[in-house]
């Protein structure tokens, strides 16, 4: 009985080592896989931006991912399920950048400006790569891109929507939910346009952070005079 006890601890320290080995090198592959998976949208999203969609192939995007093309399958189903990945995970940056300025110091005129700024300054400007896509690249595409750029622009209106209406109601005039959602749409509808005339049509990006402050004057004027807030300041 001794003899059989001592023979079972004797194997089970090696297989413990052997699974703790096992272990380390399943998260390396897994780390390895994403970091293969986040060259692979780096480089998509670079060559969408700067050659276009369509003239953009798969190939290319293996040469620049420096990975092959099967692995570029491997990972997405095809070249529209890039740009689908793509879209994702541009909308979640900017929502929770939007969000951040939002949440910083509750509703407030300062908030809502910040938002605004946080727009041109830290998204369009920084990266202009993911602003193209957004407003330029996705545009026009296949049903399913459609349907995900429409998901992302209704996330965003929603979110500008629940501000308007949290800034009403914390400066003592509350906004018609009808009325917060049509100047939702109204700002990221001026938004998308002037970063799209200044970006993509003129190329002024070294101007951004002016015109931004411009337009988010402009657009603040109309705030305050839904919020009843005079002069807004």
């Amino acid at each position: 009985m001794v003899s059989a006890f001592r023979m079972t601890t004797k194997t089970a320290k090696p297989a413990a080592a052997e699974t703790e080995a096992l272990s380390r090198s399943a998260l390396r592959r897994q780390r390895e896989r994403e970091q293969r998976y986040q060259s692979i949208l780096a480089a998509a999203e670079d060559l969408f931006a700067s050659t276009g969609y369509h003239q953009t192939s798969m190939e290319q995007i293996a040469d620049a991912a420096e990975v092959s093309t099967g692995a570029v399958y491997f990972y997405f189903k095809n070249k529209e399920d890039l740009l689908l990945s793509l879209l994702d995970e541009i909308g979640y940056v900017l929502r929770h950048l939007l969000a951040d300025e939002f949440n910083r110091a509750g509703a407030s005129l300062d908030r809502f400006r910040g938002a605004g700024l946080a727009f041109f300054e830290r998204f369009c400007r920084p990266y202009p790569e993911k602003a193209a896509i957004v407003f330029r690249e996705s545009v026009g595409q296949s049903p399913a891109v459609e349907l995900r750029r429409k998901h992302l622009f209704d996330k965003l209106n929603g979110d500008l929507q629940a501000a308007l209406m949290r800034l009403g109601h914390d400066m003592g005039r509350p906004v018609d939910q009808n009325a917060a959602e049509v100047m939702a749409v109204c700002i990221m509808g001026i938004y998308e346009r002037v970063a799209y005339h200044y970006m993509i049509w003129q190329d002024r990006r070294a101007d951004l952070d002016a015109i931004g402050r411009d337009a988010v004057g402009f657009i603040l004027g109309g705030v305050c005079q839904t919020t009843g807030k005079a002069p807004c300041t």
